[in-house]
């Protein structure tokens, strides 16, 4: 056996043609926007409407710190989606977990657009809807390793940078499309009516979304690496224990990666910019539309500089693109307080759209390089772990520390240093890990691909 050519693996799992591949990309990118577009729309529901829809039985002065700890709660069950499909994952294949978290994260969702409130049923509104939010949690933990391994395992060697930023444009797209949707809603529905029930039809969109997601993934082939070890019969038979017995710091430092950039991009997908602009008592009051569209317009931009940095990566290598990122991220979290602050519309969607140019550059090339960190047989395992951890260190609780701090100082300058400090620690921890861009993937190079790629230790 040859191992990996440039056009894919070989003999088995080969995919053909360049239509095949096309087919690939298509079904990533259509599954992780509505994954994500289900998740975002709680976040941006929460700094919108939750606090006082569902945690009003907690006191004006804690319902939106509540509702806030609510998008970080998630994050703490993301590990154990992250476990139940990496093991799955690595034992039954990628694509079978895909359907799954797209079936369960829909599911979630639709359920929170017919929730009672906590006028009509008290504290048991408040408990059912944090119940359906950890089911989304469970469901994004195990949803972005699939993705993005059936992405760059079927890419060519010398494309899996912008291969693998397809899954990843699923984040800026569920934003846009989360965004624009409530945008709209307060069109349709304004004042009142969004809070008693334009603020549902978001949610309950999801069922046509799952629904077309389901389609299009189920006509994709599994991926070449995972078919190649089920066929030599090599599949791990505790993966989980394998991860943490060889790789236990990789997958410490690689989530710490993660964690640098979810922080910083949380201020917008968790919903925290949404609910301080626009709230009525607070320093700036600008009505929910205006925001909305200028957040649904900031995930355009990001969009379009984490394809620039999949291609980028490809040319230059992940880890310098990557640097790059985090030096574009800090000019970004400095400016953007400033411009939100100033409480002009067009200012505040400066602010945010400068922040993704940063925010791009350190997300578009993480599949590619998520993918080249770990051995085949345990793959799965090792990327979904290593995201979940960097979630819940990054933006789990980004909003809530958010909101604490500026409630404790009265000032967004504190926030901005959090931010700050939490890119300088994403820049450490890539300066740890050498660049391992073209690395065979293929189980015949499993022997390679389990020297660590972590600086300062053994080296091949």
């Amino acid at each position: 056996m040859s191992g990996q050519s440039q056009g894919g693996f070989t003999p088995t799992g080969t995919i053909a043609t360049a239509a095949d591949r096309r087919r690939v990309v298509f079904a990533t990118v259509v599954g992780t926007t509505v994954e994500w577009y289900d998740f975002f729309i709680y976040a941006t529901a929460v700094g919108l409407v939750f606090g006082q829809l569902f945690f009003s039985g907690f006191g004006k002065d804690a319902e939106q710190v509540i509702a806030f700890i609510t998008v970080g709660l998630s994050f703490l069950f993301r590990p154990l989606g992250a476990f139940l499909a990496g093991h799955f994952g690595d034992k039954l294949g990628r694509k079978t977990v895909l359907m799954w978290t797209l079936i369960m994260m829909g599911v979630a969702t639709a359920l929170i657009g017919i929730l009672p409130t906590y006028e009509a049923i008290g504290m048991t509104a408040p408990i059912l809807l944090i119940l359906l939010r950890i089911l989304q949690g469970i469901s994004a933990g195990g949803e972005w390793g699939g993705a993005v391994l059936m992405a760059v395992e079927h890419a060519p060697r010398q494309k899996r940078g912008i291969f693998g930023a397809a899954p990843q444009i699923g984040v800026p797209l569920g934003l846009l499309l989360a965004s624009g949707v409530m945008a709209l809603m307060t069109v349709v529905a304004p004042g009142d009516q969004f809070l008693a029930w334009g603020w549902r039809v978001p949610f309950l969109l999801s069922v046509v979304l799952i629904l077309v997601g389901y389609y299009v993934r189920r006509k994709v082939e599994e991926s070449p690496v995972f078919a190649e070890l089920a066929a030599r019969k090599e599949k791990a038979q505790m993966p989980i224990v394998q991860l943490f017995r060889k790789h236990a710091l990789l997958v410490i430092i690689a989530a710490l990666v993660f964690a640098g950039n979810n922080a910083v991009g949380y201020m917008t997908t968790g919903g925290y910019i949404q609910g301080y602009a626009t709230n009525p008592e607070g320093p700036i009051g600008l009505q929910r539309g205006p925001v909305l569209w200028a957040v649904a317009g900031s995930a355009v931009t990001w969009l379009i500089t984490t394809l620039l940095a999949g291609w980028i990566c490809d040319r230059i290598g992940r880890r310098t693109t990557y640097l790059i990122g985090w030096v574009l991220q800090l000019v970004g979290v400095f400016t953007l307080f400033p411009l939100v602050n100033t409480g002009e519309i067009g200012l505040l969607f400066a602010g945010i759209a400068i922040l993704t140019i940063g925010l791009g550059f350190t997300y578009g090339p993480q599949a590619a390089l998520y993918t080249e960190l770990f051995p085949a047989s345990i793959r799965f395992s090792g990327v979904s772990i290593s995201y979940a951890i960097g979630a819940i260190a990054g933006g789990a609780f980004a909003p809530t520390i958010a909101t604490a701090i500026v409630k404790a100082t009265g000032s967004t300058q504190a926030v901005t240093w959090y931010l700050a400090g939490m890119t300088v620690l994403g820049l450490i921890a890539t300066l740890l890990l050498r660049d391992r861009s073209g690395i065979p993937l293929g189980p015949d190079h499993e022997e390679e691909q389990s020297v660590s790629p972590i600086r300062g230790l053994a080296k091949v």
